[in-house]
C-alpha cells in the first residue's frame, strides 16, 4: 500500500447508508468542518473521487494578514511586503504603523504599487493609522491562460510599437511603450498569485487544467520570460527618448523584419505550450536559431553607417530581439519538459 494510502471501514448505518471516515489531517489541511460539503463522483468502474465543492474552496481561501511600517522603511521594503502578502493568496491585507501614524509619503507608495502592480485590488480604507487592501478577483474569474493571453498580446504590442515611435521619431508612442509594462507586470503577478494557491490545493489545481504542480513552475519560468520581453521593449523606447533620433531606414527595416521573426517565434512557442504540443515546441527551437541569419543581415546594413552612436544603438537593438528569440526556445524547453512523458506513453 503508497503511504498517502490507508484502509477504512465501511461502516452501516439506518436502513440503507453505508459510511466511510475521512482522514483528520485532509481534513485539517483543506480547512474544512463539519457541515462543510464535499463533492463525490464516480472515477471508472470501481473508484470514487472525494473533493471539496468549489463554493467551499473559495471560502476557504486564506483569509487576512497585517504588516507594520516603521516611519525608515523604504519604499521597495513596503512594495515588496505587499507583492509578497499579494502573491501568498491572502484575500485582505492590512498595512498599520509601527508608531502613531503611516507617513503621507508612504500612502502614496502603497497606492501606487495596488494600482499599478496588483491586479484585482482596491484600497478599501485609507487613513494615517491604517491602510486596508481588498483582493476581489478570484481564481475563477479569469483563467491563468486568459491572464497570459492578455500578457502576452500587450508585450507584443509593445514590441511593434516600440520599432513604429523609433521609425516616426515619435516620443509620446515611446511613453505609451514604457507605460504598458506596468500592465505586463499586473497580469505576471496575478499569474504568480494563482500558481501559489494552486499548488497548496490539488483541487484548485485541477480546476485551473494543470494535471501536476511541477506544470505550475513551468508557467512561472514561461511568465518570467513574457515579463522580459516587455522588459527589451521598454529599452528600445528608451533609447529613442535619450538619444531622439531615428535610425537609417534601410537598417531599421531589417531590424523590423529581424522583431517580426521574433515575435513569430514567441507565437509559436507560446501555442505549443497551450495546446501541449511537443513537436511544435521541437520544430520552435531549431526555428529559433535562425535569428542569427537575420542578425546578420542587420548588422551587414549598419556597416555603411558612419555615425558611431547609431552603430551602437542598431547593435543594441539586435541584442535585444535576439534575446527575445532566445526566450521563445526556453518557453518550447518548458513545453518539452512539460510534455515529455505523454510521448513516452504514446510511444510505449
Amino acid at each position: 500500500m503508497k503511504d498517502s494510502e490507508e484502509a477504512r471501514k465501511i461502516q452501516f448505518t439506518g436502513k440503507s447508508s453505508y459510511i466511510v471516515s475521512l482522514p483528520k489531517q485532509w481534513i485539517m489541511d483543506l480547512g474544512l468542518k463539519q457541515g462543510d460539503q464535499v463533492i463525490v463522483a464516480r472515477q471508472g468502474a470501481s473508484g470514487l473521487k472525494i473533493f471539496p465543492s468549489t463554493e467551499q474552496v473559495k471560502s476557504s481561501q486564506i483569509d487576512e494578514a497585517t504588516f507594520e511600517i516603521g516611519p525608515d522603511d523604504k519604499d521597495y521594503t513596503i512594495v515588496r511586503k505587499l507583492i509578497s502578502l499579494y502573491f501568498l493568496g491572502f484575500k485582505t491585507i492590512n498595512i498599520i504603523p509601527k508608531n502613531d501614524r503611516i507617513k503621507p509619503s508612504q500612502r502614496m507608495v502603497v497606492k501606487d504599487a495596488v494600482k499599478r502592480m496588483l491586479m484585482g485590488t482596491e484600497i478599501i480604507s485609507d487613513s494615517s493609522s491604517e491602510i486596508t487592501i481588498q483582493v476581489l478577483v478570484n481564481l475563477f474569474e479569469l483563467s491563468v491562460d486568459g491572464a497570459f493571453k492578455r500578457m502576452l498580446h500587450i508585450a507584443k504590442s509593445m514590441l511593434n510599437d516600440a520599432f513604429l515611435a523609433v521609425k516616426e521619431k515619435n516620443f509620446d508612442l515611446a511613453n505609451e511603450v514604457i507605460n504598458a509594462d506596468d500592465e505586463v507586470d499586473r497580469f505576471g503577478f496575478y499569474i504568480i498569485r494563482q500558481l501559489k494557491i494552486a499548488i497548496q490545493n490539488e483541487h484548485m489545481l485541477e480546476e485551473m487544467g494543470f494535471s501536476n504542480a511541477r506544470n505550475c513552475l513551468g508557467y512561472r519560468l514561461v511568465v518570467k520570460n513574457i515579463e522580459r520581453t516587455g522588459d527589451h521593449a521598454v529599452i528600445i523606447a528608451k533609447d529613442l527618448i535619450e538619444f531622439k533620433k531615428s535610425i537609417k531606414k534601410e537598417t531599421l527595416e531589417k531590424i523590423q523584419e529581424m522583431n517580426q521573426f521574433a515575435i513569430s517565434l514567441m507565437d509559436e512557442a507560446c501555442l505549443s505550450l497551450f495546446k501541449e504540443d511537443f513537436y511544435q515546441a521541437e520544430k520552435t527551437i531549431e526555428k529559433a536559431a535562425d535569428i542569427t541569419k537575420y542578425e546578420k543581415k542587420v548588422l551587414d546594413s549598419a556597416r555603411s553607417i558612419k555615425d558611431e552612436e547609431e552603430h551602437y544603438r542598431v547593435r543594441r537593438m539586435v541584442e535585444n530581439i535576439r534575446r527575445i528569440a532566445e526566450y521563445s526556445s526556453d518557453i518550447a524547453e518548458i513545453v518539452l519538459n512539460i510534455n515529455v512523458e505523454k510521448v513516452l506513453k504514446k510511444k510505449a
